[in-house]
Formats: structure tokens, C-alpha cells, sequence
């Protein structure tokens, strides 16, 4: 396996390297450092800072203890930064992107994103976003989980990417009442909608059980966690519950103005959430 772990030298990117140094050890993977320098600037400049950036990433394979005795190498491309990280990943065959959070821009991202999300958008690698401080491999983890077939990908990516391992799963999965309002605004009793509910959600973890029996996911040391309301809020109520080491996601395509106006499931947790999260994307045609 190789792992490609995009740094831009900020204290986020260095967890990222630390962490992708901890996997890369857990499941005997290569990994490549890559630094982006800005190409809109003078030539000798960009030179001059491919350079700097080349030595800087030999000094940090040998300066960070999580990255010692592996398999590893470094690169630096010059371009756009989300553009060099898809480009040296396709030229070196990359099965994982390894990245630290990025600093929020505001408007900026409403339209455009920030790189890791552009990254996710626009390529075809699974991505690893790390946020947290590195102290031990993963041991405890939690899959959104929507029953469809870019979240059953995710799961099964997470285990080819030795993410899951024997590491304790919990599922997440939100569900709509949508009776309830309408219920109420009727003025049947509290009592008569709470048993709708109870009778909603325990058919909707009939579903997801068979869904995970349909995918071939053995579920016996697994937790089902399913949730009245939407996809975010349940995923975010579910990570203060359980406080998990990393959130797995998978990702559905958009296109046009809804690609580039409105915020996924996945942009929406990226930004909201400090656990470490590994997406997915879905496969593009």
C-alpha cells in the first residue's frame, strides 16, 4: 500500500505526517511526502522554493519519530495546491491521501472549499483528515452509515486500508419521523407519536442490519447507534456520545451549481467536527 501525506510545514500538516508515519507502520505501507509550491510567482522563486521545500521535507523523515526505519520518500510539485496533491498521486499510484485540517478561508470556501474538500470533490482517493493529536493507531471507530452504496464502500475501504482492523465500530445512522409533525399538528397524544417512533426506528434497524448483512459485514463486534433527525446532526450527536479515534464517510456525486453552492453531509461534518475523518468519494464515471 502507499500512502501519500500532503504537508504545507503548519502544525496541522505536521500531525498529519505523524499519523500517516503510525499507519504506515501498522500495515507495513510506503509513504511519499509531498510539499505544493505556488506557482504564480516569479520562476526563480519557485525554484528556489522547491528547493527549500525538498530539503525541509529530508529533514522531517529523519526529525519525526513516527516516520523512522519506514519506507519513505518526498516530492514537491509546483501548481494549485489540490491540483499537485491529485497529480503526484496519480504519477505515483496512490492508494491513500494523508492531510492535515486547513485553515477555513470564509467566503472563499462557501464557493470554492478549502483543499482537502477540493481534493475529495474533484479526485478518486480515499482521503485521511487528521485533526487530532497523534498518540496510538486507531482503536475506536464510527461509520455514517446511509445504507447506500458509497457508505457500504467506505466501510469496506476502511478495512482494505488496515483503518479498521480489530478496532471497536459503531455505526451512526439518522432517520426521518415524518409523520411526527403532522401527528402533532393533529393533537394525537405524546404517548401515540412516541410509539411511531419506537416502530420507525426499529424498522429502520431491521434495514440497516440487512444492509450489512447484503455488503458482508460480519456486525457481532459492531454497535448499531440510530437516530431521530438529520444525517449531520445525528453524526455529530453520536461523536460526543461515543468519542471515537475516527469517523468514516463515504461521499455521493453532485455536479453544476449544486457541487459548487451547497454544502454536502461531508463538507458539513469536515468543518465541524475534531475527531480525524476518512472519506471516501464516490467512484466517477
Amino acid at each position: 500500500m502507499k500512502i501519500l501525506a500532503a504537508t504545507d510545514f503548519s502544525t496541522r500538516s505536521q500531525r498529519a505526517l505523524r499519523r500517516a508515519g503510525v499507519l504506515a507502520r501498522d500495515i507495513a505501507a510506503e509513504i511519499t511526502l509531498l510539499h505544493v509550491v505556488d506557482d504564480d510567482q516569479p520562476s526563480a522563486l519557485v525554484d528556489l522554493e522547491e528547493r527549500e521545500a525538498l530539503r525541509y521535507l529530508e529533514e522531517q523523515m529523519v526529525s519525526i519519530a513516527e516516520l523512522q526505519g519506514l519506507k519513505c520518500d518526498s516530492a514537491v510539485v509546483a501548481g494549485d495546491p489540490f491540483d499537485g496533491i491529485l497529480r503526484a498521486a496519480e504519477a505515483r499510484s496512490i492508494d491513500l491521501i494523508v492531510m492535515g485540517a486547513h485553515r477555513k478561508q470564509l467566503l472563499r470556501d462557501i464557493f470554492v472549499g478549502t483543499t482537502i474538500e477540493r481534493v475529495i470533490r474533484t479526485g478518486s482517493y480515499p482521503v485521511l483528515m487528521v485533526n487530532a493529536e497523534v498518540e496510538h493507531s486507531y482503536n475506536k471507530l464510527m461509520a455514517a452509515v446511509d445504507m447506500s452504496m458509497p457508505s457500504a464502500r467506505a466501510i469496506k475501504k476502511a478495512k482494505e486500508t488496515g483503518m479498521i482492523g480489530n478496532a471497536n465500530l459503531s455505526l451512526v445512522h439518522g432517520f426521518d419521523a415524518f409523520a411526527k409533525g403532522k401527528m402533532s399538528n393533529a393533537g394525537i397524544g405524546k404517548d401515540e407519536i412516541a410509539r411511531y417512533v419506537a416502530t420507525e426506528r426499529l424498522q429502520v434497524g431491521r434495514e440497516l442490519v440487512a444492509f450489512l448483512e447484503a455488503n458482508d459485514f460480519g456486525v457481532d463486534n459492531w454497535s448499531l447507534r440510530i437516530k431521530e433527525g438529520g444525517p449531520v446532526e445525528a453524526i455529530i450527536e453520536a461523536i460526543n456520545e461515543v468519542a471515537p479515534d475516527l469517523l468514516v464517510m463515504g461521499t455521493h456525486g453532485r455536479s453544476g451549481l449544486m457541487k459548487i453552492l451547497l454544502g454536502s453531509v461531508t463538507e458539513s461534518i469536515l468543518r465541524s467536527v475534531d475527531v480525524d475523518v476518512f472519506v471516501v468519494p464516490t467512484i466517477r464515471n
